[in-house]
């Protein structure tokens, strides 16, 4: 009989409950987490001896949906889930970014944590819940972690916060945040907000710490009973001596290197003093201790140890000197250049250049019919909004083949899309999709706020009304001792060497998003509050900048962009329009060309880059939902005469009666002496008797009428 333990703790008001001992036993650890009828399995594998030949920690997440979780079979012709959502992904890495700085440098075994959703209730999210159960195998794991860690997400609805709100709570929330966090610091916040101050943040912050505290130390009792004593990590590689070589050998050049402030210097007298060291060391006799290390471990240690000198100069250079690697102060921002409509033919597109890292954004335009469906778990089904982030190997200078998106560029796409929803307009004002792809061209650090800010531009620049523009910064921070200096707009080299990168969106007035990730382990509180004031500023800084650019959306689309027409139909009528089997459907967007979608509500909307095809459906839809109403004035075609008044077609299949009398002022005795069949007529609705049949005049039409037709 398996011996289950488990244990509760209440969130938001909900009870979580986490178990283990039941399920995945060949795992190293294995645990259930249920919230409502949301339920994972958590499993966490951990090899007992280190990957030979590595530089880098292997940790690896990988979060699953069932489609099964929702009662539902996957679409498609295989019926199977292919790869992951890009949900799926976002939530591998929500899951990573606090776990992975909480374990000891040098520490090289292989770690892998599935989390995968076995049930979906469509009320309780499962990405916090997903993070605390991760955590908490790698509690029972008895590996080096130095957890636990806690995650809850904040909502607030009427200026009331909310733990872990539902969906459909989300949905009414001014901000999104997921925090996550140790029992001292934060290590990770990921936020979508609207308009929302530093203040705001900070009070959620602070408001989702007492919650975080309590999963940490439920996890650390958890442990205990479970009778788990964590391995202690000790590195067994003593790189004593190499460090000495490196230092005696290259300390002056590094130093000399990150003081000249030019990077294709600095890149090549790096490279020339490493290989130095290199020379330095192959002269050492093959039985020299650091010889055997490097090739019993295939580690290079150089290139390790080398780095961590170069951090140490960057650093104390920074600290002490308040100068960064390319010159700047602490709170300056790279030299930025914008331009707008570089790409003749998209409906709008901006390059973004801010230093070494530079952006082109495109935005394209179309109708609600191409709206991304989503095929997932999640209650929201579509988007109308889609930002793609593309990063090419030639924009860092290298040879790399082009393939499809990573969990790197799925991130900082979603980062700058959520930065610029909040600043759309609303589909009742501008009922398009819209699509921007961010192309980065040359990259040296914060090629998602590059994204961020040229996504702005593109749509300002395609005529989309939005509320505001939208500008980004990430900032950096260097932690020495007791000494935290934050920098405004981080390079590549500061977020390599760095201990932070938090990335920060908004306008003059708010806030929009957030990303910060540590690779430390956590951030105090005032510290974080002093990144976000030194980040607002540098934001303001940066939209200053885009503004001379382009300073307010233009006034009409471009010529190239589809138009869209709406129209309401009565409910009743939609069938007709379909038709049956979608007939008459079908036969109007090949008559017209134009994209056609029909709500249930009885909205439609039409959307053609063609003028005339755009008023060819807008007619076909006008004269299939035709209802003749008294007072209607409306252009038709005599089709039938006879003896006492001529039948006239105001819409296809639906007619009414001229009478002999209503034809002219003048008395008549024959009709035919002033109608014939195929005669182009305006005619105006002047009774509609009990069976629906519709008399009409022709002589009772006034000028004015007759010129509105």
């Amino acid at each position: 009989m398996n011996e289950v333990k488990r244990f509760e703790i209440e969130v938001g008001g909900k009870p979580i409950v986490i178990e283990t001992g039941k399920y995945a036993k060949s795992a190293t650890s294995s645990v259930t987490v249920r919230c409502g009828d949301t339920m994972l399995f958590v499993h966490c594998t951990v090899a007992q001896e280190p990957r030979v030949g590595i530089d880098f920690f292997p940790l690896l997440i990988d979060y699953e949906e069932r489609m099964s979780a929702i009662g539902k079979i996957p679409g498609g012709y295989t019926k199977t889930e292919g790869k992951p959502s890009e949900k799926a992904v976002l939530i591998s890495r929500l899951i990573d970014r606090p776990i992975r700085p909480l374990f000891p440098k040098g520490y090289r075994n292989d770690i892998q944590i599935v989390s995968q959703l076995f049930s979906s209730d469509q009320e309780n999210q499962p990405d916090t819940l997903s993070i605390l159960a991760a955590s908490t195998a790698l509690m029972l794991s008895g590996a080096p972690f130095e957890g636990p860690v806690g995650a809850i997400r904040v909502g607030r609805i009427d200026g009331k916060f909310i733990a872990n709100p539902t969906y459909q709570e989300a949905e009414k929330s001014d901000m999104d945040i997921v925090i996550a966090g140790t029992h001292e610091s934060v290590i990770m916040v990921e936020a979508g907000c609207k308009f929302v101050t530093e203040d705001d943040i900070m009070d959620a912050v602070e408001f989702a710490q007492v919650e975080i505290r309590k999963q940490v130390e439920a996890q650390l009792a958890f442990a205990k009973e479970c009778g788990v004593e964590r391995v202690e990590f000790v590195n067994p590689y003593d790189t004593t001596e190499l460090d000495a070589i490196i230092r005696e050998t290259s300390y002056d050049a590094i130093f000399d290197a990150y003081h000249n402030f030019d990077r294709d210097y600095r890149k090549a007298k790096l490279d020339e003093t490493k290989q130095a060291v290199r020379d330095k060391i192959e002269a050492l006799d093959d039985e020299h201790p650091i010889k055997v290390m490097m090739a019993e471990t295939g580690i290079d240690f150089v290139a390790e140890q080398f780095k961590a000198l170069e951090k140490k100069i960057m650093r104390k250079m920074i600290t002490e000197e308040g100068v960064r690697a390319d010159g700047r102060k602490i709170e300056d921002v790279r030299p930025i250049w914008c331009e707008v409509g570089v790409i003749p033919r998209a409906h709008g597109s901006a390059v973004f250049t801010r230093g070494q890292t530079q952006v082109l954004s495109v935005a394209t335009l179309a109708g609600p019919g191409m709206a991304q469906e989503l095929d997932g778990v999640d209650p929201v089904k579509t988007k109308s909004y889609m930002h793609k982030y593309i990063f090419p190997g030639f924009s860092v200078g290298e040879v790399k083949p082009l393939r499809g998106p990573g969990r790197r560029e799925v991130g900082h796409g979603n980062l700058a899309e959520r930065a610029n929803v909040p600043a759309l307009p609303s589909k009742e004002e501008f009922g398009y999709t819209i699509r921007v792809t961010s192309d980065v061209l040359e990259s040296n650090g914060s090629t998602s706020m590059a994204s961020t800010c040229g996504s702005s531009m593109a749509l300002m620049d395609a005529g989309v009304p939005v509320k505001c523009m939208i500008s980004g910064v990430a900032m950096g921070l260097i932690k020495e001792g007791d000494t935290d200096t934050v920098l405004t707009d981080i390079q590549g080299i500061e977020d390599f060497l760095g201990d932070m990168d938090f990335k920060v969106t908004g306008n003059e007035t708010g806030i929009t998003a957030l990303q910060m990730d540590m690779k430390i382990k956590g951030i105090s509180n005032p510290t974080l509050r002093r990144a976000l004031e030194q980040a607002k500023r540098g934001r303001l800084h940066i939209m200053e900048k885009m503004k001379e650019a382009i300073s307010e959306p233009n006034k009409d689309l471009s010529p190239f962009a589809p138009r869209i027409f709406t129209m309401m139909i009565d409910q009743k009528e939609i069938g007709t329009v379909i038709g049956p089997g979608g007939k008459n459907i079908r036969n109007i967007i090949d008559c017209s060309g134009a994209e056609i979608d029909i709500q249930d509500s009885g909205l439609v909307t039409i959307t053609s880059n063609d003028k005339e095809g755009l008023n060819i459906a807008r007619r076909m839809i006008d004269e299939a939902t035709f209802k003749a109403e008294q007072g209607m004035v409306r252009r038709g075609k005599v089709v039938r005469i006879i003896p006492i008044g001529a039948f006239v077609e105001l819409a296809p299949g639906k007619d009414g009666m001229v009478h002999i009398s209503q034809v002219c002022n003048e008395r008549i005795d024959n009709i035919e002496s002033r109608l014939s069949v195929g005669d182009e007529v305006i005619v105006k609705v002047i009774k509609i008797d009990d069976k629906g049949r519709v008399n009409l005049t022709i002589k009772g039409v006034s000028e004015e009428e007759k010129a509105n037709v």
